[in-house]
């Protein structure tokens, strides 16, 4: 799973803030990136991934101005798209108009009436539930599950004890445990780092809003503190050098809770909450499995990628998603650490055995154990025209290199005709036009979309800024639903191709995701270029309806 903060950071840098007064602001956090950082000088506008370049000075999608100048008066059907993800909160005030709703099926009476194999499957369906009405919230990553499974076999061997024909499953094990290793170690170095920093930040908010004399600090009244006393300005230091980085309570709390649940689940070999399900997890077969709770313990992700997608335009509140005529259809399949390819594979089936048009995939891992499964999967998604559109990623690794799962590219050489793979792009301009934490790749990203600072949906009738290409992706998932629904003629192939030719091209060069190299935006994508909506309506025009 995609989180908001990045799973490589220099946490260390945090705790060469002591709390000392000989320290200033300059002195402090000098050089730690954070994939949840905020331009303090800055903020991007509300709704941005709906503006127009040229008439608002960010690169949005032009929405708006597709509706505006496009698109009055002309008919439109309804198109679904699948949010596989983490749940959704189907009763949010902005998206509960705008959620599907399975006909054949009456609720609340434990029979499956349309005879699907999901009972009461009225929004969607839960992969990670128990029947007993229990849910899985955390799980591991794929890397300790495939490190478990190899140190059963391998623990306690040398290479002495190994056949030639184990040779290279055991290195494979070898190299595995130092990653693995690699990982738990600096989980652990972050939670202790963030803890430290926490409570120096905690401490120093306390003294400042007691010296200050106030209920709530800002940036402003923190800058102008002056004071003979050490204490109070070291204060200062730690919280201003934190608002640089966009630092405060919640976000040490997020980074925390991270770190912690990558030590305590993620990581742990020891945890297994698969008994949960109660499924048969070594049959790739089974499809059956699950409950009707669509939106889990923490449907904050899938919530919020659903916004973007659909939030209802225009109503007064909230937000404006991308799609009018829209209905989401929520499958979770997605906790607190690695989907499982298993799950993965039935959530897309029964996606496409249920309507579904478009699916949202926003989520992503560097491993993947039974990658047939999710191959068979996507390939019945192709077959019966239902287009994929999934998150790039957010590790700064150009994926041309290194694999990312699921992926476009089948076992047998060949390609999904039906996938795109999305990066994400900031609002800001110039050399800081791309996300720092977005994959790239000129053979393997499709285009780039939207996914810095990204305000949408969150449970319980609340709203939230996220980054990441999760929210890359349902902007470019919603403007394909825009496209679909008023141009119901167009295959995913089609609609695939519009998207891609459509593309507004950007000539800046910008800082390579991750580092300060100097490229040219065109190298990191397939398209070299941003998803438009008004562009695609505008390709989509063109191209005629069967027997017209």
């Amino acid at each position: 799973m995609q989180f908001s903060i990045k799973s490589v950071i220099a946490a260390s840098m945090l705790a060469t803030a002591v709390y000392t007064p000989v320290l200033r602001a300059e002195r402090i956090l000098p050089s730690a990136r954070l994939l949840f950082y905020k331009d303090s000088l800055e903020k991007a506008p509300k709704n941005w991934f709906n503006m127009d370049r040229a008439k608002d000075g960010v690169m949005g999608v032009s929405t708006d101005k597709a509706y505006a100048e496009l698109l009055k008066g002309r008919p439109t059907k309804t198109v679904v798209v699948a949010i596989i993800d983490s749940g959704v909160d189907v009763e949010h005030e902005d998206l509960k108009g705008n959620i599907w709703t399975n006909a054949k099926e009456i609720p609340g009476n434990g029979i499956d009436d349309d005879n699907n194999g999901y009972v009461d499957d009225i929004h969607g369906w839960n992969f990670l539930g128990g029947k007993d009405g229990k849910n899985v919230h955390y799980d591991t990553y794929e890397l300790t599950r495939i490190y478990k499974k190899l140190k059963a076999r391998f623990d306690g061997k040398s290479e002495k004890d190994i056949s030639a024909a184990e040779k290279a499953d055991y290195n494979y094990y070898l190299d595995i445990q130092a990653k693995f290793n690699e990982k738990l170690t600096e989980m652990r170095s972050g939670m202790e780092q963030f803890s430290i920093f926490s409570e120096m930040y905690n401490k120093s908010v306390r003294l400042l809003k007691a010296y200050i004399d106030t209920e709530e600090l800002t940036v402003d009244m923190v800058q102008s503190v002056e004071s003979q006393d050490e204490r109070i300005m070291a204060a200062k230091g730690i919280y201003m050098q934190a608002a640089i980085f966009g630092l405060d309570e919640n976000t040490l709390a997020e980074a925390e809770e991270y770190y912690g649940n990558g030590v305590k689940y993620g990581y742990n070999l020891d945890f297994d909450p698969r008994s949960i399900v109660g499924d048969n997890y070594d049959d790739k077969t089974e499809r059956y499995y699950g409950n009707n709770d669509v939106k889990g313990p923490d449907a904050s992700h899938g919530t919020h990628v659903a916004g973007i997608v659909a939030a209802i335009r225009n109503n007064g509140i909230g937000i404006d998603g991308i799609a009018t005529d829209v209905r989401i259809m929520a499958i979770r399949a997605v906790p607190e650490g690695d989907e499982r390819d298993k799950d993965v594979a039935n959530a897309i089936r029964y996606a496409v055995d249920n309507g579904a048009q478009i699916i949202n995939m926003s989520f992503g891992k560097q491993y993947g154990t039974d990658k047939a499964v999710v191959d068979a999967a996507v390939q019945y998604a192709e077959q019966r025209g239902v287009l994929l559109v999934h998150a790039a990623g957010n590790e700064s690794m150009n994926t041309d290199k290194v694999n990312f799962y699921p992926q476009r590219n089948y076992n047998n050489g060949k390609k999904a005709a039906n996938w795109l793979d999305v990066g994400a792009l900031s609002w800001r301009k110039g050399e800081a036009a791309v996300a720092e934490f977005s994959n790239y790749g000129q053979k393997t990203v499709d285009l780039f979309a939207p996914g810095v600072d990204i305000l949408s949906t969150m449970p319980d009738q609340k709203y939230k800024e996220q980054s990441g290409t999760s929210m890359a992706a349902p902007v470019t998932t919603g403007v394909a639903a825009l496209v679909l629904s008023y141009f119901p003629h167009l295959t995913a192939v089609q609609l695939r191709e519009i998207l891609l030719k459509s593309v507004s091209k950007i000539d800046d060069k910008v800082k390579i995701p991750g580092g300060d190299e100097i490229v040219k935006f065109g190298t990191l994508s397939v398209t070299g270029g941003v998803v438009n909506a008004y562009e695609a309506i505008r390709e989509a025009m063109k191209v005629k309806a069967p027997n017209k």
